[in-house]
C-alpha cells in the first residue's frame, strides 16, 4: 500500500527570515513539505503552476504585489490552493479582505510552530483555520462604518434570498460556528444532506470555503458590532 503523498506548501513572504524559520518548522513534520518560496506576490501564479501546491500560506503585507491582490487572484482559479493569510496583527484590515476573497482563514507570524501545522492540516482536510467567535470579532475590529455595514447587509440578504429555505438554515448555522454534525442535530437532517447543501450554497453564490459562508451570514445579520 502506498504512502499519502505529503501535503504540498508554498510559502510566500518578503522576510527571508520569516521563509527561512517556516520551511524549517514543516521540516520537522513528515507530512507536510514545502515546495516552493516566494518574496513577492507576483512569484505566486507561476509557482503554483510549477509545484502544484495544496496550500500557500501568503504574507498579506508584501511590496510590488500584496498578499491580498494575490490571494484574490489565485482563488479565481480552477482548482486553485488553499489560501492562509499570515499577518502581525490579529486586527488587520487585509485579514478580513483576504477572508472575503477565499483565504480559509489567517495565523498570526508568532503563532506557535504546531499550531501552524495544525492549520495547513486542517485547511487540507477541508476545515476552517478560524472559529466563527474570531471572524465576528475581526468583523468588528475592522468593519467600516455605519453605511458600509449597511450596504453589506444588504447585499448578504440578497445573496440569501437566492437560496432554498434549508439551505439558508444551513448558511445560518454555519454563520454560528456549527459543524455539520452539530447542524444535522438542529435542523433534523442527515450529515450528508448537510454536506450536500453547503455545497449548493458554495455553488449558488459563488463562494470558495464556509468561511464565506459564515462571513455572509454574519454580514446578513447586521451583528458587527464597532
Amino acid at each position: 500500500m502506498n504512502a499519502p503523498s505529503a501535503i504540498r506548501v508554498l510559502v510566500v513572504d518578503d522576510d527571508p527570515l520569516v521563509r527561512s524559520g517556516l520551511r524549517l518548522m514543516f521540516g520537522g513534520a513528515p507530512d507536510i513539505e514545502v515546495v516552493a518560496e516566494a518574496a513577492d506576490g507576483s512569484e505566486v501564479q507561476q509557482l503554483v503552476d510549477a509545484h502544484a501546491p495544496h496550500v500557500v500560506l501568503m504574507d498579506i503585507r508584501m511590496p510590488v504585489v500584496d498578499g491580498l491582490e494575490a490571494t484574490e487572484a489565485l482563488r479565481r482559479r480552477e482548482d486553485a490552493p488553499e489560501v492562509i493569510a499570515l499577518t502581525t496583527f490579529n486586527t488587520d484590515a487585509h485579514v478580513l479582505r483576504a477572508l472575503r476573497a477565499g483565504a480559509a482563514g489567517f495565523v498570526l507570524k508568532d503563532t506557535a510552530p504546531e499550531e501552524i501545522v495544525q492549520a495547513v492540516r486542517r485547511v487540507t482536510a477541508g476545515e476552517p483555520v478560524l472559529s466563527p467567535e474570531v471572524t465576528r470579532q475581526l468583523i468588528a475590529r475592522v468593519s467600516g462604518g455605519a453605511t458600509d455595514r449597511d450596504a453589506r447587509a444588504i447585499r448578504a440578504r440578497e445573496q440569501l434570498a437566492a437560496l432554498g429555505e434549508r439551505e439558508r438554515e444551513v448558511a445560518v448555522a454555519v454563520g454560528r460556528g456549527r459543524s455539520n454534525a452539530e447542524i444535522a442535530g438542529e435542523l433534523y437532517m442527515s450529515v450528508p444532506t448537510v454536506k450536500t447543501h453547503v455545497s449548493r450554497i458554495l455553488t449558488k453564490l459563488s463562494l470558495n470555503n464556509r468561511v464565506q459562508i459564515a462571513l455572509l451570514a454574519n454580514d446578513a445579520s447586521g451583528d458587527q458590532g464597532e
